[in-house]
């Protein structure tokens, strides 16, 4: 949280922060009853006629519930990186927007969509892709005011990538 020598600010940080730990709470609640409402699901499609057969319908349901979920965890997890770090970190944001998206994709009727909703829909992959790679590649500035002025830092290097042999 931001430093203040202001009474009211600081106040109002820790019922800020002890808001957030009450989403953490409702976000485990809703991450738990999503796997009831999943498990739910692929039960029922299992047990109606034809027994123990999914359609793709069923299978494009239950994808849907599966990626709410975990939707939800990714949430809990930027929720969770917010309480102990006391900073919003994009990339985990960009991956959760991702993963929605994707979600949106996998679940999407196209014979019940309008072309203007799949351009947009293209336009908004498109548009976070581009974004996620760029937090990903490009340099970073540390704008903590701990620090004096701009401190640019790179982003980590893969362990799994090989150099190149010539």
């Amino acid at each position: 949280m931001v430093e203040s020598n202001e009474p009211l600010i600081e106040k109002l940080q820790v019922v800020i922060h002890w808001a957030v730990r009450a989403l953490a709470i409702l976000m485990v609640f809703v991450i738990i009853m999503g796997v009831v409402d999943v498990a739910w699901t692929l039960y029922g499609k299992l047990v109606s006629p034809p027994s123990y057969i999914l359609t793709i319908n069923d299978m494009l349901a239950t994808f849907g519930a599966f990626m709410a979920v975990l939707i939800a965890i990714e949430i809990f997890i930027n929720i969770t990186v917010y309480l102990r770090e006391d900073a919003i970190h994009v990339k985990i944001v960009m991956a959760t927007a991702l993963m929605a998206i994707a979600r949106k994709v996998i679940i999407l009727d196209l014979e019940e969509t309008s072309p203007e909703y799949l351009w947009g829909i293209a336009a908004v992959v498109f548009a976070v892709s581009i974004g996620y790679w760029l937090v990903l590649t490009l340099p970073r500035f540390d704008l903590n005011p701990a620090h004096s002025g701009l401190k640019l830092v790179r982003p980590a290097k893969s362990k799994t990538a090989t150099p190149k042999k010539r």
